[in-house]
């Protein structure tokens, strides 16, 4: 790439990319045989243009804008946190455990209560992948994966076992109180206050990183480990302390579906949601603020997709194509400089 290429910054690359991707998915969608128009008409027709649409947008919107935010903290010291998902599933039982059987609590004490312990679970699990990377040189990729299926198998276990209500068929915990349940902003949909927490949790990280010393040693610590070293900065600490937070924030993703939807935890309560944050964290371009507006998309395309299956013949996968072709560019940033590239190239050689 020559000095007079387009200089695009990550989150400019990551516009880019998305319209790319939606441009390429509508050449693929019409060289199966369907209608572009009709297809995105349907997707972002209902997610937008409905109130219950924008609910169902936003309510996909709220798990994966925790597990974005999730993998964008631990990235932040480059470390990667796969392990979003087990450590979600430890803060959802966490806060079932507290919401069912800590009673006789006041709201105002109860819900937040409930919360925190998805935090600490949800901490306390990453804490042991970060333990093991800075005390033994593990690759946190790896063990945050592999804890994956313990953290998973263990809180099913709790379901169909020790926590399993009397006289349930099914592998889940008992009811959580009233007073540990999360208010619905829209009556009659899936849309609670979680949005709210998740929105607030963004901004919050962005103040810290941008106008605290935390974030500042944070940021040192990500862009090379033994500068931030020798420059007295305790890197260890700081890691720790890092991927504990990814970890607690993945943990209110788990507390936000017991408290919020299903209020119990049910085995299999997540479909993957910890590892579709790596894709919101990734269009974002590891942004705090900007995992909101990526989770947001992904949201509108997730209930675009429910629409999409319901009242068009056009299959529901092209939806999964476009969030592919959105990682795809941003994993690729020199592919989108090139495309961006391309009318120069051609007015050069005119």
């Amino acid at each position: 790439m020559n000095k007079k290429s387009l200089n695009t910054g990550p989150l400019l690359t990551s516009v880019f990319a998305l319209i790319f991707s939606l441009l390429l998915g509508a050449l693929i969608i019409g060289l199966s045989g369907y209608s572009p128009i009709q297809s995105y008409a349907a997707v972002f027709g209902y997610s937008l243009g409905t109130v219950k649409g924008i609910a169902l947008s936003l309510s996909q919107a709220t798990p994966i804008l925790f597990t974005g935010l999730a993998f964008t903290i631990a990235y932040r010291v480059r470390m990667i946190n796969t392990g979003a998902e087990g450590q979600l599933y430890m803060g959802a039982v966490g806060s079932a455990v507290i919401g069912a059987y800590l009673v006789s609590l006041p709201r105002i004490v109860h819900l937040p209560l409930t919360l925190l312990a998805g935090m600490v679970m949800g901490g306390l699990a990453a804490l042991l992948v970060a333990f093991l990377r800075v005390r033994f040189g593990a690759s946190e990729i790896i063990t945050s994966l592999m804890l994956n299926e313990v953290f998973i198998l263990f809180t099913g276990y709790l379901a169909n076992g020790p926590l399993k209500p009397d006289g349930s068929m099914q592998p889940q915990t008992e009811l959580i109180a009233d007073t540990a349940r999360l208010s619905k902003l829209i009556p009659k949909t899936q849309l609670t206050t979680a949005i709210i927490l998740g929105i607030i949790l963004a901004l919050a990280t962005q103040f810290i990183l941008k106008k605290t010393i935390f974030g500042y040693e944070m940021n040192v610590t990500g862009l090379n480990t033994h500068a931030a070293h020798t420059a007295g900065i305790n890197t260890s600490r700081i890691q720790l302390i890092t991927f504990s937070l990814s970890g607690a924030v993945a943990g209110l993703c788990g507390s936000a579906l017991v408290m919020g939807t299903n209020y119990r935890f049910v085995e299999g309560i997540s479909p993957s949601y910890g590892f579709a944050g790596i894709s919101v964290a990734a269009l974002a371009a590891y942004n705090p603020a900007a995992v909101v507006l990526s989770a947001i998309l992904f949201g509108i395309l997730k209930a675009g997709a429910i629409t999409l299956n319901r009242t068009t013949p056009v299959p529901v996968e092209f939806v999964d194509v476009i969030q592919v072709l959105v990682v795809v560019f941003v994993a690729a940033p020199r592919m989108v400089k090139a495309i961006l590239d391309i009318p120069k190239q051609i007015k050069k050689e005119a």
